[in-house]
């Protein structure tokens, strides 16, 4: 698909699902009863596969996919109904396909027993009444219409999601490079700049530069995320040297923001020193950005346990109980009318410390907000 093809239209999945025939499979050893049954059951959109043994009727399930239905006589000699439907129950080809059994013979219930043991869904006595074998087959045919529509609008669904993490990563990759070029020609204005309002623009460019490219490089993470591309390189840290660098960071992005970063335990593990990097910048962020202002957020780090590093962010503030269970939902911010990010932050929190074999869940305290993580040691 390019930028000039149109957009997919759900009515032309439907007029594809109509315009296929539906298949049905007809099995009797008679042949005046496959031309009574082709007489009562041929219209248009139907297509109907007859068969006059077993071995017949295997041979065209092998030619044929997707039958809608299989009408089976019970007595054949040879392959019965019921092994033939048995048969049909051990391929993983056709051990969907509903089966009404016809049959001449009484209701003997250790017949019946056998039939729904082979996978029947009803039985069709002789002689039968047309009303009655038209009506339960048009039910099978438009209950088959109905998959069939259903099954290719998840797959243009899904063409069409893939083919949107193609176009955001790529979107995001190149949008990186004329990002870094603006940052740095920022960093020299501010430089240059002769006087307090000319260096208060730079500045102004310059962390509106840095709040975009957090923006891409949460895209990419997300794209990476839901394409099932994100890869980890787990090696041995501290988690304290990486916690360090990201509240040094994050004051130096938020002068004047009180970070308190406070360390129990060994911090010794296992992990991808980057993600948790971004873990940490995500959750302080976040509390910075929804806390309450010039209220102090606390970065705790605790590894009193010896199998798992247990981490926390607090920050004053509350937040409200129904919006607790979306916490980590993506774009939460824009679908609740929110300015000021993605919304992706948490998400990618979430994600990145599951990926890790850890969990992560909010929560409000008598001391406001806090986030808890736990993550597996792996050593």
């Amino acid at each position: 698909m390019n930028a000039l093809e149109s957009p997919h239209d759900p009515r032309d999945d439907a007029a594809a699902a109509d315009a296929e025939p539906v298949k049905l499979l007809v099995v009797d050893d008679v042949p005046q009863n496959l031309l009574a049954m082709q007489a009562l059951l041929q219209q248009p959109g139907l297509q109907l596969l007859t068969a006059s043994s077993g071995a017949q009727a295997l041979e065209l399930l092998l030619e044929h996919d997707d039958v809608a239905l299989a009408l089976l006589d019970v007595h054949m000699p040879e392959m019965d109904g019921f092994t033939l439907a048995e048969l049909m129950r051990g391929s993983s080809r056709t051990r969907d396909i509903p089966i009404i059994f016809v049959t001449a013979a009484p209701g003997d219930p250790l017949r019946l027993f056998r039939g729904y043991e082979a996978g029947a869904v009803d039985f069709l006595h002789k002689p039968l009444e047309p009303h009655v074998l038209q009506g339960k087959v048009r039910v099978f045919v438009e209950l088959h219409r109905q998959r069939r529509l259903l099954r290719q609008r998840n797959e243009a669904l899904e063409r069409m999601l893939k083919l949107n993490e193609v176009m955001m990563a790529v979107l995001s990759h190149d949008l990186r490079t004329p990002l870094s070029a603006m940052l740095m020609s920022a960093e020299v204005l501010k430089h240059l700049a002769a006087n307090d309002t000319a260096r208060r623009a730079a500045q102004r460019v310059k962390d509106s530069g840095r709040r975009m490219s957090q923006m891409i490089n949460q895209l990419l993470d997300f794209s990476r995320i839901r394409s099932g591309t994100l890869a980890l390189d787990p090696q041995p840290h501290d988690l304290r040297a990486v916690a360090d660098a990201a509240v040094a960071e994050l004051r130096q992005a938020h002068p004047g923001a009180r970070v308190e970063l406070l360390v129990m335990g060994d911090q010794r593990g296992r992990f991808d020193a980057d993600r948790m990097a971004q873990v940490f910048s995500n959750l302080v962020g976040n509390a910075l950005q929804h806390g309450e202002p010039e209220q102090l957020v606390e970065l705790v780090l605790d590894g009193g346990d010896a199998q798992s590093l247990r981490f926390v962010v607090r920050n004053a503030g509350h937040i409200p109980e129904d919006a607790l269970p979306r916490l980590f939902d993506p774009f939460k911010g824009a679908q609740e009318g929110r300015s000021g990010g993605l919304g992706l932050g948490l998400f990618i929190v979430q994600q990145f410390v599951a990926a890790h074999g850890g969990r992560v869940e909010g929560r409000n305290t008598a001391r406001g907000v806090e986030v808890e993580g736990v993550l597996p040691r792996g050593i």
